[in-house]
């Protein structure tokens, strides 16, 4: 076949494969008014193999392989289990939860929180409100009605760069999680929360392993290299205070 020489767009949907079904880099032109930050990041998602998958999936984010990932490797969610999940949206971890509680065929309730507007999802009731207000909690918990087995939180306050303030502000958020889940888990449950590189402060550390059997730091595969975020498995809620 005679080569033109002429160059095949790109859909934009991402990297495309050869023939030999390896993935080809997609690049992107820097274009008027986009900074190069800006290229760097569309550049990054076009060749995200997660972001690839999840758009074929489905799954409203690719976040959604982190929960799958860390449920697959530490059996977190179980049919007819009740979650809460904290910093919901857009909703990738919601669908994993609801999937793997058979929420859709009524076997498990889940509870998608989160500041953001996020569209409703079959199995799952959607709550619209910010986790950081003084009565969030009592809102939340007058929702559930009774314990849950698991609550899970990808939530995570706005970066600053600077790596103090955001571990501090992170740890925050994580300290909100875990007083709520030690509120609302039955015996038996587990916890997930964002935390940076480096693990939880001591304190916070210590409150873990005394509400909770197992405690231990992961990074999924899907998180990406580049990124400090780990998550916090906690499982085997002890039932205490």
């Amino acid at each position: 076949m005679t080569n033109t020489g002429k160059k095949k767009k790109s859909s934009g949907r991402g990297a495309s494969k050869d023939t030999s079904g390896r993935m080809l880099h997609t690049k992107v032109k820097t274009a008027r008014g986009r900074k190069y930050s800006s290229k760097l990041w569309l550049e990054r998602q076009l060749n995200d193999p997660y972001v690839v998958e999840a758009r074929t999936r489905g799954f409203r984010s690719r976040a959604a392989f982190k929960l799958l990932q860390l449920d697959e490797k530490y059996k977190l969610l179980k049919p007819g289990d009740s979650v809460v999940d904290l910093g919901a949206a857009p909703g990738g971890w919601t669908q994993i939860a609801v999937d793997r509680v058979g929420a859709v065929k009524g076997k498990g309730q889940v509870l998608a929180v989160d500041i953001l507007e996020m569209e409703e999802m079959a199995g799952a009731t959607v709550m619209q409100l910010d986790f950081t207000e003084d009565d969030a909690d009592t809102r939340v918990k007058e929702m559930l009605g009774g314990p849950v087995d698991a609550v899970i939180s990808d939530m995570a306050a706005p970066t600053t760069g600077h790596r103090q303030t955001d571990h501090l502000r992170i740890v925050y958020m994580c300290e909100l999680a875990l007083h709520f889940a030690i509120d609302v888990l039955a015996p038996g449950g587990c916890f997930v929360a964002k935390v940076l590189k480096g693990g939880t402060e001591t304190e916070l550390l210590d409150q873990l392993k005394k509400n909770f059997a197992v405690v231990r730091h992961a990074k999924p595969d899907s998180s990406r290299a580049d990124s400090r975020e780990e998550y916090v498995v906690a499982t085997g809620f002890r039932g205490g205070k």
